[in-house]
C-alpha cells in the first residue's frame, strides 16, 4: 500500500495552511489520497479558527499519517513553530518554511511518505533570512544532492490539457538568453522524456520545442539563436530517438489543436512557458519537478497574502497537486 503524502506548510502567513485545512475537510468528496501536514499542530488550530472551520487535528509520526487521515488531518512536528498572521509574515516564517520542506524530503527518502507537496513559499520572505536559492526547485536539488552533487532540476508545469517545460527558469530575461545553451535544452529534454516515462507511463513522449525568438527566428532575419542553438539541439534529441520537433514559433504552439500534437512544449525561457498554462489551466495546473530522486508536486500559484485567513482560497490546484503526486507514485512503482 503506497505511502502518505508529506505536504509542506508552505508560507505560514500565505495561503498554504488555509488550502491544505479545507482541502482535508473535502477529502471524502474528491476521494483525495492520505497526506499529513507538517509542521506544529497549535498554528494550524489556530489558523482553522480563524477561517471559521472545524478540523480535528491530530500530531502523529509520519507511520501513522494513513490511518489517521479518516478521522483527523495528521500533524508530523518540525520542531519550528510559525507566529506570523494570515498576511503578515514575520521572522518565524522563514524557519518554519524551510523545516517543513527538509522535514518531506528526508520522509520520503527514508520511506516514510510517497511523495513530497509543497505550498507555496515567498522568495521574499527567504532570502531576508539569508536563503540563498532562486526558488523551490533548487532547493529541493540541494537537499536531493544529499551532500553530493546536485541533480539537474527540471521544472513541469502539467495539466490535463497542457505540460510545459522551461530550459531557462528563475532569471532575469537577459540572463535566461546568456544561460541558453544547445547542452542545456539537450539536458533538460533528456530528463523531461526519462521522467514522463516512468512517472507518467508514457512510452514515446512527443516533445514540441519552441523557439527562443520570434517567429522562431524567421530563417535568421530575427534573430540566429533558433539556428545556432536550438535546431542543434532537437537534431540531438532526434539521434537519440527522442520525439522532437521544432524549433516552433511559440505563438501558435498553444491552441488547441496544436496542443493534440505533442505530450510535452520544451520552451526556452520562463514566461513563455508559464504564460500559456496559466491562462489555459490556472486552477488545475501543478508544478512538478523532475529528475530528482524523488517526486515532488506543488501548487501553480504563490502565497495569496490579500486573501490568505480569509476563506476565499480556492484548494484547486492543491488538489490537483495531491492527486498528481500519487497518480506518479502509483506509476513509478508499478
Amino acid at each position: 500500500m503506497p505511502k502518505p503524502l508529506a505536504l509542506t506548510s508552505g508560507e505560514p502567513a500565505g495561503i498554504g495552511p488555509d488550502i491544505a485545512l479545507e482541502a482535508w475537510l473535502r477529502r471524502r468528496e474528491l476521494d483525495l489520497p492520505p497526506f499529513y501536514l507538517l509542521g506544529d499542530r497549535g498554528f494550524f488550530a489556530e489558523r482553522a479558527k480563524i477561517l471559521g472551520l472545524k478540523v480535528e487535528l491530530a500530531d502523529v509520526g509520519p507511520e501513522d499519517a494513513r490511518v489517521t487521515f479518516a478521522n483527523a488531518l495528521p500533524v508530523v512536528a518540525t520542531g519550528e513553530s510559525a507566529t506570523a498572521g494570515p498576511g503578515l509574515p514575520d521572522t518565524t516564517s522563514a524557519n518554519a518554511a524551510l523545516a517543513s520542506i527538509r522535514h518531506a524530503v528526508d520522509h520520503v527518502r527514508a520511506g516514510q511518505a510517497s511523495a513530497v507537496v509543497t505550498n507555496p513559499i515567498a522568495k521574499s520572505v527567504l532570502y531576508r533570512a539569508g536563503f540563498r536559492h532562486p526558488g523551490h526547485t533548487e532547493f529541493l536539488a540541494e537537499l536531493a544532492a544529499n551532500g553530493g552533487a546536485a541533480p539537474q532540476p527540471v521544472m513541469m508545469l502539467w495539466s490535463p490539457t497542457l505540460a510545459v517545460i522551461p530550459v531557462t527558469i528563475h532569471v532575469s530575461l537577459r540572463d535566461a538568453l546568456a544561460d541558453l545553451t544547445t547542452e542545456l535544452i539537450v539536458s533538460t529534454a533528456r530528463i523531461a522524456v526519462a521522467d514522463l516515462k516512468a512517472r507518467f507511463g508514457l512510452a514515446s513522449p512527443r516533445l514540441a520545442v519552441s523557439g527562443l525568438n520570434p517567429h522562431a527566428g524567421e530563417d535568421g532575419s530575427l534573430g540566429t539563436e533558433d539556428i545556432t542553438i536550438v535546431t542543434p539541439a532537437i537534431e540531438i534529441l532526434r539521434r537519440d530517438g527522442i520525439d522532437a520537433r521544432g524549433p516552433l514559433p511559440a505563438d501558435t504552439m498553444f491552441h488547441a489543436a496544436a496542443r493534440k500534437t505533442y505530450d510535452c512544449a520544451i520552451c526556452m525561457y520562463h514566461d513563455q512557458a508559464l504564460i500559456p498554462i496559466k491562462t489555459i489551466a490556472f486552477e488545475d495546473a501543478v508544478n512538478v519537478t523532475l529528475g530528482l530522486p524523488f517526486i515532488r508536486t506543488s501548487p501553480d500559484h504563490g502565497t495569496a497574502f490579500d486573501i490568505a485567513g480569509t476563506g476565499k482560497a480556492n484548494p484547486s490546484s492543491l488538489v490537483a497537486a495531491l492527486r498528481l503526486a500519487a497518480r506518479m507514485a502509483t506509476t513509478g512503482s508499478a
